[in-house]
């Protein structure tokens, strides 16, 4: 089994920051890739942040300059770092990891954690 745990959502104030973390666990034997999306209530999930374990970390447009995404590669673990936080990135924010376990390779996905941008 495969677990994704996010921590660190919440509400701020526009302008505000905000670190997610999430850290993975379980029967790993080979990670690919570990990101952020995000979903806001009648729309797609989207991607925030992808970062390839061998390849070019990609960013969405509306985060590019205030957004950062890091990993930890012993702890397996990626933190997303946002800053000058706008209303408009309010949504729950979903870790995602892209990996081998028990010899099949899947998308695995958290449980969410809220972030709200709000005065």
């Amino acid at each position: 089994q495969v677990q994704l745990v996010e921590s660190g959502g919440g509400l701020v104030q526009p302008g505000g920051s905000l670190k997610l973390s999430c850290a993975a666990s379980g029967s790993i034997r080979v990670m690919y890739a570990m990101g952020w999306y995000r979903q806001v209530p009648g729309k797609q999930r989207e991607l925030v942040a992808n970062s390839p374990f061998s390849g070019i970390t990609v960013y969405a447009d509306s985060v590019k300059g205030r957004f950062t995404i890091s990993r930890d590669y012993v702890k397996k673990t990626v933190y997303l770092q946002m800053n000058s936080l706008k209303p408009e990135d309010t949504a729950v924010y979903y870790c995602n990891a892209d990996l081998i376990s028990n010899g099949r390779r899947s998308d695995y996905w958290g449980q969410g954690t809220q972030v709200t941008v709000s005065s």
